[in-house]
């Protein structure tokens, strides 16, 4: 396989045979720490105690990433504005963990291909399914009369937890997943959920944009305590009871 470069950064190829991933701190800004290798599970794993995700098109080789700087949102920092509040006082939606995971993927995956096309391909979806199966992939999921609304999935690491994707399909749904997480994120003293990348609409709910280093020094710290491996249909009953 043949090498790549970013700006003037070398991006090396990975072995299909090592977990092996070169250090993100030396990464260019853009983030593209390597490409190939591929989606076996515990590669993916390995990435993201690195501090690096999969990202990338179809037709692309596998690309993996940590950009500088790295969009986090802190639970406490979650904005909720005044007509969001009304919203949860509502109380006509349910919040689930872990109920229909491969339909909050499915989800995703369709409406980020009606906008733009989706990097969650075939590929990507199986590896997470797997991955949710393994107990390390969860899904928080908001459902109006029994029908599914909106919601989101990732990843649970230490004291962390590293979003991947959401929808909605309802107004405010998808925020509603976010604020849950972020309820039970402080319950349970998460540190951190990782965004990845900046969005307007992350922004605008407390996400803040932090120097990857920083990041770095605090995933190592994350990683120190144990996650919360395993189903998380136990968080239902602790959600509703908050």
């Amino acid at each position: 396989m043949g090498s790549m470069f970013d700006g003037n950064y070398f991006i090396p190829p990975l072995s299909k045979f090592s977990f092996n991933f070169p250090n993100p701190r030396e990464a260019s800004d853009e983030g593209l720490v390597a490409y190939g290798g591929n989606l076996e599970p515990n590669r993916i794993l390995t990435a993201y105690r690195n501090g690096i995700f999969p990202w990338f098109n179809e037709n692309d080789p596998i690309l993996w990433w940590s950009p500088n700087p790295r969009l986090l949102l802190y639970p406490k920092d979650f904005k909720v504005s005044k007509s969001f509040r009304k919203v949860l006082r509502n109380k006509k939606f349910l919040v689930k963990f872990d109920y229909n995971f491969e339909q909050v993927i499915e989800n995703c995956a369709k409406i980020r291909e009606a906008k733009e096309g989706t990097w969650l391909i075939k590929s990507m979806r199986e590896a997470y399914i797997e991955l949710h199966k393994m107990g390390f992939a969860h899904s928080v999921e908001v459902y109006e009369a029994d029908e599914l609304i909106g919601g989101l999935y990732g990843l649970n690491l230490g004291s962390a937890f590293f979003g991947e994707s959401m929808f909605s399909l309802k107004s405010n749904a998808s925020k509603i997943a976010l604020k849950a997480l972020c309820d039970i994120a402080i319950k349970r003293d998460y540190k951190f959920i990782d965004c990845q990348v900046p969005t307007p609409h992350l922004q605008s709910l407390g996400a803040k944009l932090v120097d990857r280093d920083i990041f770095l020094d605090e995933l190592e710290e994350v990683l120190q305590k144990g996650g919360d491996i395993g189903s998380w249909n136990k968080l239902n009953w602790e959600y509703a009871d908050g």
